[in-house]
């Protein structure tokens, strides 16, 4: 058997607050509550974000100042480089130019003692072999557009003398007359109205000019292009 239903009463509000003991609120307090949490959420936001942002700060700064540290004494160190390494290279441009001018004097003695022992060998040749002078003569007629008819050949008396002793049949194949203002080794002819050189001096400057130019001149060139 069912039991009767009763009808349920609740509390009184006022009983209901007292009970759970909530403070009763005017709206004006509510909000005021409400806008001073909002002021404490924004404080404590502008705190937190204030020092984040000057934590994000201060790597920045310690990172640029780590670049900056090392670049300055990149620089430094460079300058103290390069100060140190510039009388080095002053010296070794000394001791260059030095060795330049040593081989470069070692070159020109060279030449003059091969120039200084050609002019002892053509003379002491010539006086052995005096016709060897006609020799002269032949080649430098054969580059000449003359007849060989009616030649003069002028030489050093002591040349001619030591050619009429020493080899008088080629002597008298020529016209030999003598000239004290040749040196001994120089020849000197006229033929059909030209004069030519037939000696020994300009044979011996051309070819000792060329060997100045294969010792001194071609090792000169470089160095000054390197310079």
């Amino acid at each position: 058997m069912s039991k009767p239903m009763r009808p349920h009463r609740f509390p009184p509000l006022a009983q209901l607050q007292a009970s759970l003991a909530l403070p009763a609120s005017s709206p004006a307090q509510l909000q005021a509550s409400l806008a001073q949490g909002f002021q404490e959420g924004l404080a404590k936001g502008y705190e937190e974000g204030h020092a984040s942002g000057l934590q994000a700060g201060s790597e920045a700064a310690q990172a640029e100042g780590r670049a900056q540290g090392l670049a300055l004494g990149r620089r430094e160190a460079l300058a103290r480089f390069e100060s140190l390494a510039a009388p080095v290279d002053a010296l070794l441009r000394e001791l260059k130019a030095l060795q330049a001018e040593v081989q470069a004097a070692a070159r020109k003695e060279v030449v003059e003692l091969v120039e200084k022992v050609a002019r002892q060998v053509i003379r002491c040749e010539l006086t052995l072999q005096p016709a060897q002078l006609l020799a002269l003569v032949d080649e430098t007629l054969a580059g000449m557009p003359v007849a060989r008819d009616g030649v003069e050949v002028f030489l050093n008396p002591e040349d001619l003398r030591r050619l009429q002793d020493l080899a008088p049949e080629r002597a008298e194949a020529w016209r030999l007359l003598p000239d004290a203002t040749l040196a001994s080794g120089e020849c000197r002819l006229l033929a059909g109205g030209r004069e030519a050189d037939a000696g020994c001096a300009q044979r011996l400057a051309a070819c000792m000019a060329q060997v100045h130019s294969q010792l001194v001149e071609s090792e000169t060139e470089p160095q000054e292009q390197g310079a």
